[in-house]
This record gives C-alpha cells, sequence and structure tokens, in this order.
C-alpha cells in the first residue's frame, strides 16, 4: 500500500514536534505547550502509525507507551566496562583520596575535580549508533547487564534520537534512572488508595519498575534519568575533560543535572559537599552524597583502576538522615542470648527513604543518658541498611503527661527473672534455653552453617518445630521422626526424608564447630577454636577452671566467666548429654605444645588483596599458629599485613606507628615457623 508523501512528511512533523516538547518539558524543565495540546498531537500521530506502521521510526514518540511484554531479558556484555565507586564518609578519607592522586601523579599542584550528585537509582548504560538510540543495559557485574531497552524507551528523559549533527557515530552514556520524590509519592499514594503495597524508597520503585516484563507497566511509572559520563566513544573522547563531557552531552539532548561544577583540591570539594548537603532536602530528588572525578582525561588514564573501580573518583557519602516523630510505647525484645532489648514504637515517618515505626534503644543505660520518656518527640535516625535508632529528645516539644521507661522485672516471653549484671548495660532474661524466645533463636544458631550446618532446617520449621512442641531443646532435634517433619507446613514425604538424612551427616562435625553452636555468650568461632586447640577435648573445656581458661589465646576474664557459667549450669550440661547420646561425634584433636602456637599472644590485621591465598586463608593459617586476627587497627595490634589496593586500616596503621607487613614479609614470616610450609 503507497502512503501519501503529504502523510509522510505530516507524520515527521508531528514526531519532531513532539519529540521537542519532551525535550523542553522533561530535560529543560521548559514547558512549550499545555499538556492538552501535546495530547492532542500525540493521538493524531498515534492514530496515523496505526494505520500505516512503516510510519513508525526508532525515534517516534509513540515508543514511550511501552511495547509487547517480554518473557525474560536477555544479557548484555559491555564493550567497556561499568565500574563501582569506592565510598568516603569523613573529610579525612577525602583528604587520603587526594593526597593519594597527586602523589600517584608526583604533584603538589591542587587538583581539579569534577563534582556532581550522587544520584540513588539505577545505573544504565545506553548505546547510540549514528543517532539512534540501539540498546539499554543495567550494570549488572559490571561486565554484563540486562537488555532494558523497551523499558527505557519509555522514559521521556533519554533521547531517542540524538540532537544536532556532531555526535559520535558510536555513543555510549552511561547515567542513572530514579524516580524524583514528586512521582514517588503519587505512585504510592495510588497504590494505598487500591490496597496495594507501597515502595519502601524511591531507589526500589526505579528499579522495579525498570526491571518489568511489560514495559506498559514501566511507561506508566514516573522515571527520569540524569548522565554521568561516557563508555565507548568511537574517534577518542568528546573534550578533555569530564565536565566539558556533561556539557556536551546536553547539546545532544540528554539530561545533565544543573548541580555539576568544578572544585579546585580537597578544600573545594568538601564546599561543594556541605553546599549540597544543605540543599539536600529542598531537592526534587534523592541523593546520598556526591561525587568528586578528577576532571582531566589525561590523569584519569594515569592513574587508571582496580578491580571494581576508578582510582580517580569517590563518592562522598552523605551522614544519615534524621527525622523526628512521636515515640508512643516501648516493648522489650529477648535475643538469643537473653539480651533483653527496649525497642521504640514510633508513629510511622519516613526516614532516608524508609518508612520507618520502629527504631532500637539500645539498652536502660542508653535510655537513661538520653533521659528518653514514652510520649516524648524524639529524632530518629536511619544509616544504611543498619536498624534506626532513637538519637536524641527533642526537649523543648516535651509533653506534661510522659511516662517513664522501666526495665520489667520478668521475662515478657518466659516470665523468668530478670538478671543484670553489676557493671554491665545489658539484662538478660534468666530462663536460658528455656526461654521460648531464647529456644528458637538457640536452635537456629545451632543449626546454622558454621555451626552444626543442618541443611535445610531453615528460620521457618525451627518455629514451627518449637510451636508444635516437637522440640524443647536442641537435642531433640535427633530425636525427630519423618513422620513428626511431615506434618509441618509444605513439608511432604521426600523433604522429611531429606531433612532426617541432613540431621544424621551433621552428626560429623568438629569440636570447635560443636562448641560455637552450643550458643555460649561471646564465643565466636574463633574463640570455639582456640578453646579446641588449646583443651583438644570437650571434658577438658567442662572442668577448666576459670585460670585455666585465661590461657587460652583471645579469652580476658569476661568470656573466661561467660564459659565457666555456662558449664557451670546442669541444664546445659543434659542438653549436651543429650547431643552426646545422639552420635554427635568429631576427630580427635592432638593437643598443641605451646610451642607449635608461637604466634600466640600476637593481634594481626589483613587488609587489601592477598594474591597467594584468600584472607580467609590467611586468617585460618594465622589462628592455627596461635594468632588472633582482629577486623580493626589499634594501639595492641601487632602487626597489619597488606595486600594489593590495601584501605584505611594501611593508614591507620602507619598514624598509629604499627608495624605492617607486605605479602611477601608475611609469607616469610609464616614460613618461619616450623611445621607451616609456604604454598
Amino acid at each position: 500500500m503507497l502512503i501519501d508523501k503529504k502523510l509522510e512528511h505530516h507524520a515527521k512533523e508531528l514526531q519532531d514536534l513532539l519529540n521537542k516538547y519532551s525535550h523542553h518539558y522533561y530535560v529543560l524543565d521548559e514547558p512549550l505547550v499545555p499538556d492538552s495540546e501535546y495530547d492532542r498531537l500525540f493521538d493524531e500521530l498515534q492514530a496515523i502509525e496505526l494505520k500505516h506502521p512503516k510510519l513508525k521510526t526508532p525515534d517516534s514518540p509513540t515508543l514511550r507507551v511501552g511495547a509487547a511484554p517480554l518473557k525474560s531479558f536477555s544479557q548484555i556484555k559491555h564493550e567497556e566496562r561499568m565500574l563501582s565507586l569506592d565510598n568516603a564518609f569523613d573529610e579525612e578519607a577525602i583528604e587520603t583520596f587526594d593526597r593519594r592522586i597527586r602523589e600517584r601523579l608526583e604533584t603538589n599542584d591542587l587538583i581539579e575535580y569534577a563534582c556532581e550528585p550522587k544520584f540513588d537509582g539505577l545505573a544504565v548504560s545506553l548505546r547510540y549508533e549514528n543517532g539512534l538510540l540501539v540498546y539499554a543495559a543495567t550494570r549488572g557485574d559490571g561486565v554484563t547487564g540486562e537488555d532494558i531497552t523497551q523499558n527505557v524507551k519509555t522514559i521521556y528523559a533519554v533521547p531517542l534520537k540524538l540532537q544536532g549533527n556532531d555526535y559520535p557515530n558510536i555513543l555510549e552514556v552511561r547515567g542513572e534512572i530514579y524516580m524524583p520524590k514528586a512521582g514517588f509519592n503519587e505512585l504510592n499514594q495510588q497504590a494505598i488508595e487500591r490496597g496495594e503495597k507501597v515502595f519502601a524508597n524511591p531507589r526500589n520503585a526505579a528499579a522495579g519498575s525498570l526491571r518489568q516484563l511489560d514495559s506498559k507497566i514501566t511507561a506508566s511509572r514516573p522515571l527520569s534519568m540524569y548522565c554521568y559520563g561516557v563508555g565507548v566513544v568511537s574517534n577518542g573522547p568528546i573534550a578533555k575533560t569530564h565536565f566539558d563531557t556533561l556539557l556536551q552531552l546536553k547539546t545532544w539532548g540528554f539530561s545533565v543535572v544543573d548541580k555539576i561544577d568544578r572544585s579546585q583540591g580537597t578544600e573545594g570539594c568538601l564546599k561543594y559537599y556541605k553546599r549540597l548537603l544543605l540543599q539536600r532536602d529542598d531537592l526534587p530528588y534523592e541523593i546520598d552524597g556526591v561525587v568528586y572525578k578528577v576532571n582531566d582525561f589525561s590523569l584519569q588514564k594515569r592513574l587508571g583502576f582496580v578491580s571494581r573501580a576508578p582510582r580517580w573518583a569517590i563518592a562522598h557519602k552523605f551522614p544519615a538522615q534524621e527525622v523526628m516523630t512521636k515515640l508512643n510505647d516501648v516493648e522489650f525484645q529477648v535475643g538469643r542470648t537473653g539480651a533483653l532489648t527496649p525497642v521504640a514504637r514510633l508513629t510511622p515517618v519516613n526516614v532516608g527513604g524508609v518508612n520507618v515505626s520502629n527504631a532500637t534503644l539500645h539498652n536502660m543505660d542508653e535510655i537513661r543518658r538520653k533521659d528518653i520518656c514514652i510520649g516524648d518527640f524524639v529524632i530518629v535516625r536511619r544509616a544504611g541498611d543498619v536498624i534506626p535508632e532513637v538519637v536524641s529528645v527533642v526537649r523543648e516539644k516535651r509533653p506534661k503527661e510522659i511516662t517513664a521507661i522501666t526495665l520489667p522485672k520478668h521475662c515478657p516471653i518466659c516470665h523468668s527473672e530478670i538478671l543484670q549484671a553489676e557493671g554491665e548495660a545489658v539484662a538478660r532474661c534468666s530462663g536460658g534455653l528455656f526461654c521460648p524466645a531464647q529456644r528458637k533463636e538457640a536452635i537456629k544458631h545451632f543449626a546454622s552453617r558454621k555451626a552444626m550446618d543442618v541443611d535445610g532446617l531453615g528460620d521457618k520449621i525451627v518455629e514451627q518445630l518449637v510451636d508444635m512442641d516437637l522440640i524443647k531443646h536442641v537435642d531433640d532435634l535427633y530425636r525427630l521422626t519423618e513422620a513428626d517433619i511431615a506434618e509441618l507446613d509444605r513439608m511432604g514425604e521426600k523433604s522429611a526424608q531429606n531433612l532426617i538424612e541432613a540431621l544424621e551427616k551433621s552428626k560429623k562435625t568438629t569440636l570447635p564447630k560443636f562448641i560455637f553452636a552450643l550458643g555460649i555468650r561471646d564465643v565466636g568461632e574463633t574463640t570455639a577454636r582456640n578453646l579446641a586447640l588449646h583443651f583438644a577435648t570437650l571434658e577438658a573445656i567442662k572442668k577448666a577452671s576459670i585460670e585455666d581458661l585465661l590461657e587460652v589465646s583471645d579469652i580476658g576474664p569476661i568470656v573466661a566467666e561467660h564459659v565457666k557459667t555456662f558449664f557451670n549450669q546442669q541444664h546445659n550440661l543434659d542438653v549436651i548429654a543429650g547431643l552426646l547420646q545422639a552420635s554427635i561425634n568429631w576427630p580427635a584433636i592432638k593437643k598443641l605444645p605451646a610451642k607449635s602456637q608461637p604466634l600466640r599472644n600476637k593481634t594481626f590485621v589483613i587488609t587489601g588483596t592477598l594474591t597467594s591465598m584468600s584472607r580467609d586463608e590467611a586468617k585460618e593459617k594465622l589462628q592455627s599458629l596461635g594468632g588472633t586476627v582482629s577486623g580493626s587497627v589499634s594501639k595492641k595490634t601487632d602487626y597489619v599485613i597488606v595486600g594489593e589496593t590495601p584501605g584505611s586500616k594501611y593508614d591507620k596503621a602507619k598514624r598509629l606507628g604499627v608495624e605492617t607487613l607486605s605479602e611477601d614479609k608475611f609469607l616469610k614470616l609464616l614460613a618461619g615457623v616450623p611445621g607451616f610450609e609456604p604454598r
């Protein structure tokens, strides 16, 4: 069917006009016509394209409404890797970053940085060929991402065809797709009205919207995008600097945030950070920090990158957001070790993009120190995925009627007496393994991967077993039958058989794992291992005095008291006897003489990447020789082992004067230890 030339020309005019109006509305924030006029022209073009599909070009604005649903996302390999950024949380880290840049470049001159907001969205890569959008992909693992082309085409801030005629034949643009605050609030309000689940924060909403197999759903969501850089560019870089590259992208129709700037040295970067921090709450989008990038591309090339991040860029994260709300009540939760944690029940409030109705009060000492009462208006803080906490009371808003928070005398779960040792902030239920709250957590811990490793015994199954009174203590696990397990929800005959087999398999363990599985207070994997290696048998550990326990590497008076108290309680000994009667066993351990632990009383910290072994392997070798491996550097640290691309621990070690060992020196140290054979 021949298409009238006038109709073809008119369709092209409508496409160009609508694309122009979209660019001004979504990118430049300068509407040229009322929404009703845009809708009229859009409907006209859509009618023409439906009747004459050949007139629908790859840059037609009608593509914004979505296409037929996909069965799944295909994979796209990035021609140039999409790197992540290292994070900094304080000014000292930024000063360290800048110093390393200048040291690598061997200059004392101020470095010029391009500064930009760090959006809380989803990173994507857009590839254009001859000015047309060819595909869009998520970051994925940095090497391979998901093909989200159909979904990205629905976002009006993304040009389907580049403006002008001076763009490269091949251009990959990297950016962040996000959901503006206003759109997010409206989307959640609509969900509430429909009785549907709301999104936790704008980032989750953006990510969930982009990963829809039905692009029509994506088209219905208020998504936008800002560009922050480029990937592959034919015929070399667009400009000599990052800042000028962003300005050039803007001329081709891309949305570039107006908060970008250039700063000289650390002082300039920190001024930019403080300026954006003050503006944060008033911005129409969520940001969780700012990004500094060495502006000059030639310097970026000299600096290069490490395995996952460029050396020439860093994200300076904002501090946790704080919001005021009312404390309506306090409840006490009982943990696995019997510790009571006061939890604030709050008037729901959005903190850092997440709706918060509960927050930890830590312990009674903190409550007294902060003078918190029920009925107070309080400041709630949330940092990343950390549990929200009550930071302080807003004294100016304290009502006349408030209620003091008091520690209960009896456990809210089992009604056992609550005990609080002198000098300790934490109060505990004295019910031990008999308290249902502790019982469930004790069994979950006992069955966990690093303990007895009972495959298939998940949290929900444990809770059902306890609730149905099929088990009261951990040794009851080994008395379960297939018939018992088959009664549980979603547990058929085969699942029951598998769990019984997993329990049988778990009977063959090691003494360190068994000790760790018992859940003795403050006895983690390392301490359990040290106890096993020092005493060699369970009987010796049970009979050990406080003085004996203090001879064990990494055990002090408090942990020694916990271990002694645990084995002094008859109900614990009864449970252990039940476990041994169930045929739990482990290989005998040959007790090591003191001379076989030459690193005893030495504390090590590992930072950076080791090439000859993993950090876990290095930790295990050190522990087997009596050494203690810590996660943080202090004046008590004896050695810091430094691998490739070390972090802030290396800087702290130098500052504290702690001896550092290169990987080569570390291996030589171990090679000189009897019984160690270097790889």
